[in-house]
C-alpha cells in the first residue's frame, strides 16, 4: 500500500501513520519509532509575558462564551466574499 504526503494536512498524515504503526508487531522497530517520537515531543517549558498569559485567558473567555468562528464558516465566508469581487 503506498501513500502519497506531499499534499497532506497534519492530521491525515497522523492518521495514516497511527494506523501503519498499529499494524507493527515488531518490538525493536516499536522502541526506534518511540525513540523518534520522544524526541521531537519533549515537554519544553514556555516562558510567556505578563500580557500573553492576559491574552489566552481573554481568548478563552471568549470561546467559552461562543465569541469565535468555526474555519469551515471563514472560508465559506471569504469564498462568497472573493466572489462577490
Amino acid at each position: 500500500m503506498k501513500f502519497y504526503t506531499n499534499n497532506m494536512t497534519a492530521i491525515e498524515l497522523k492518521t495514516i501513520l497511527m494506523h501503519r504503526i498499529a499494524e507493527i508487531e515488531d518490538v525493536s522497530f516499536l522502541k526506534a519509532i518511540k525513540t523518534i517520537l520522544d524526541s521531537k515531543t519533549q515537554n519544553e517549558v514556555l516562558s510567556l509575558s505578563a500580557a500573553q498569559r492576559d491574552e489566552i485567558i481573554s481568548s478563552k473567555k471568549e470561546i467559552e462564551q461562543g465569541l469565535f468562528s468555526v474555519h469551515a464558516d471563514l472560508d465559506k465566508n471569504i469564498k462568497e466574499w472573493l466572489h462577490e469581487k
